[in-house]
């Protein structure tokens, strides 16, 4: 989850996250060396929205509504086949982008005091961070290592919520997307 300099994690924090395990053999060195949220406890993922709720406001009507919410979206089929950047950072592209996007304003749009990145970014561009805050020259060595693993594939069927506790992320709750239709 990268926090592109909006703030550092703190607790009370919470996360919605697409977890990815299928890509941790290739990035997980380089996400433990370069990302914080690896070094905080995060596993390979695309961040469907940071900052969410804080966990204060976390309860029974929350889990309802996004039980329902992204109970209506279908698993999600991703492939990773090249690297973008921000300025220090360096990710996994997944395409398609739309589903991931359409779950994000969805929440948004029953939240919309969550705005993904607190409202810094115009546009909301799904990635899976590899490395923050680092000169191009480490970077480009990065995305050369990754070329030789892509393309990956994923199928996302469930979105996590994660909190932070003050030192770590820790998982709170799963939700699962619409399975496809047989």
């Amino acid at each position: 989850m990268a926090d592109h300099g909006t703030s550092r994690f703190h607790a009370g924090q919470t996360a919605l996250i697409a977890l990815v395990p299928e890509v941790e053999p290739a990035v997980q060195a380089w996400r433990e060396r370069y990302d914080p949220a690896a070094r905080a406890g995060v596993p390979a993922h695309i961040t469907v929205l940071f900052p969410y709720l804080p966990a204060s406001r976390i309860d029974t009507h929350v889990h309802s509504a996004l039980t329902d919410i992204i109970g209506r979206h279908h698993t999600i089929h991703a492939r990773f086949a090249t690297c973008g950047r921000f300025p220090g950072v360096l990710y996994l592209t997944p395409q398609p982008q739309a589903p991931l996007r359409r779950l994000t304003l969805d929440i948004t749009h029953h939240w919309p005091e969550t705005p993904p990145y607190q409202g810094h970014f115009a546009d909301i561009i799904p990635h899976l961070t590899i490395a923050q805050d680092q000169p191009d020259t480490v970077l480009n060595n990065i995305e050369t290592h990754l070329h030789t693993t892509l393309p990956l594939t994923t199928h996302i069927t469930t979105i996590d919520l994660i909190t932070h506790n003050g030192t770590t992320w820790q998982h709170h709750t799963t939700f699962p997307l619409r399975p496809d239709k047989p």
